[in-house]
């Protein structure tokens, strides 16, 4: 899953509004002197930059901007209380991993057990690819924990039915 998508899920992905998400910043350098220059001029007090010229901020309209991430729709809130993740695992992607810390999972094991699918997968195997491709990038992207190494299981809970994702916000 560390690659591209697989066209092979790229439905999925459009369904869900993560297709642009999964492909923004493909063949990009980043430019680390940038980068730290940003990091620099960041305030995580108030969430802004402070640039020479002003302080500004990222907005929510930016987000939508540049990931492509629908921002007018239903708002995902709320906490999960569950007792049973390795059943919520086993239901919605098929496998149960050995480690489920406080509903957690590692984004490595993800990577590790969701190989690229190929022409000879099933539809409900190429669905369970792309609900495992997704909470990567939930976990190491939108919703990254100080390890950035983690994923809370609640979020897999919302890739039920792809229609219903792509209209969260």
């Amino acid at each position: 899953m560390h690659g591209p998508p697989s066209p092979l899920i790229e439905n999925y992905l459009r369904e869900t509004g993560f297709w642009h998400m999964a492909t923004v910043g493909r063949g990009c350098k980043l430019d680390p002197e940038l980068i730290s220059a940003l990091i620099k001029w960041w305030r995580p007090e108030t969430h802004t930059f402070h640039l020479p010229c002003r302080e500004c901020t990222i907005t929510l309209e930016d987000v939508n901007l540049q990931l492509g991430l629908p921002v007018d729709g239903y708002t995902v809130t709320g906490s999960v209380q569950f007792g049973d993740w390795g059943a919520v695992c086993y239901e919605l992607l098929g496998v149960i991993p050995e480690n489920i810390n406080g509903g957690r999972i590692e984004i490595g094991w993800l990577r590790d057990t969701f190989l690229e699918s190929d022409d000879d997968s099933t539809e409900l195997e190429r669905i369970r690819y792309a609900r495992a491709y997704i909470l990567e990038i939930i976990g190491g992207y939108l919703m990254s924990d100080l390890s950035w190494n983690l994923v809370h299981l609640r979020w897999l809970l919302k890739l039920v039915d792809f229609r219903a994702v792509g209209e969260f916000s």
